[in-house]
């Protein structure tokens, strides 16, 4: 009798336990839409998906701010590149290359809408 009794409350406690947690897990969404973080939290998700790097994510990588010509940019990715190939860490060169590939689509862009067409 007291093991059927014990079971009903542990059922019982887990329904009640479960409900809860919907119903906090459905407040956060709602709480999170007023603040928009749904909104970042979905273009975040979205940016990483798309595994596209971001110009500020390829000047932090190679260690240049936007001022820096584009000689010293290729000398940084030279040096970098390099120097993972010497120590065989083919994730951070992957990167550093990346990084260049991303500044050098935006510095052709760059070039293409100065010159007089």
């Amino acid at each position: 009798m007291a093991a059927k009794i014990l079971a009903n409350l542990i059922v019982m406690g887990g329904g009640i336990l479960a409900r809860a947690v919907v119903q906090a897990y459905r407040q956060a969404l709602a709480n999170a839409s007023k603040n928009g973080v749904a909104q970042e939290t979905m273009q975040n998700t979205l940016r990483r998906a798309s595994k596209v790097m971001t110009e500020q994510e390829a000047r932090q990588i190679l260690g240049v701010t936007e001022g820096t010509p584009w000689e010293e940019i290729m000398k940084k990715y030279n040096t970098l590149f390099e120097n993972n190939a010497k120590t065989g860490s083919f994730y951070l060169q992957s990167k550093v290359h990346r990084a260049k590939e991303c500044l050098e689509s935006l510095h052709q862009a760059k070039d293409q809408g100065a010159t007089p067409g």
